[in-house]
């Protein structure tokens, strides 16, 4: 009961920001902003107002404050490690999809979810208590993105939300949201939240560690 009294407390104010900046994205998106800032073309654009940058910020503020609080890393290097393996896995298994797969069908964001999901865990073993942290921010952070997503495929609200990939074939607008909505969202998106943040957080704890 007290470790999850302390993982929703370090994640509780993260997630507030969080879920502030998705709706001011989603506002300025709806309401014709900058492209630069807001962008509405499939995946986001890059566009600087995103939750995806705030990943390595909270992954440096996890990464100090479970330190800080006596729970810090069995060993960072190792954490950076298998970080950086993570995304060579995942790295090497999209592009060889890509490569060998002609048009983008539903089954290639499966695969892709399920190696994600299964890469993420090696950095468990590393540092136990941070793995918990970023899982739940992850999903405390993405869960409100499946429920814009859902209503904006449905409205179709010309947002990035509801612009899927082109490649994508035609679809009723629930399996489309099922497809690029719900499935990335709690899977891909859940596992960059982690190994973003857990090699964010394993390169504070080495600069904690020297100081």
């Amino acid at each position: 009961m007290s470790e999850r009294r302390d993982i929703k407390n370090l994640i509780l104010v993260p997630a507030i920001i969080t879920l502030a900046v998705s709706c001011l994205r989603l506002t300025g998106e709806l309401m014709g902003w900058s492209e630069a800032l807001f962008g509405r073309v499939p995946g986001g654009g890059a566009s600087l107002i995103g939750i995806a940058w705030l990943v390595p910020i909270f992954g440096i503020y996890y990464g100090w404050k479970l330190t800080k609080m006596g729970n810090p890393a069995k060993s960072p290097g190792k954490l950076i490690g298998f970080s950086l393996l993570s995304f060579i896995i995942l790295a090497a298994v999209t592009k060889t999809l890509m490569a060998t797969l002609a048009a983008f069908p539903t089954f290639m964001l499966i695969l892709m979810a399920g190696v994600s999901i299964g890469t993420m865990f090696l950095l468990r073993s590393s540092w136990p208590e941070l793995f918990k942290t970023l899982l739940f921010y992850g999903f405390a952070a993405r869960v409100p993105v499946i429920l814009i997503m859902f209503l904006a495929i449905m409205g179709n609200w010309g947002t990035h939300y509801d612009s899927p990939p082109p490649e994508l074939e035609e679809m009723h607008w629930f399996v489309e949201w099922v497809i690029t909505g719900l499935i990335p969202q709690a899977t891909v998106w859940i596992w960059y939240t982690v190994v973003v943040g857990g090699l964010f957080a394993g390169l504070a704890a080495l600069i904690l560690r020297k100081s």
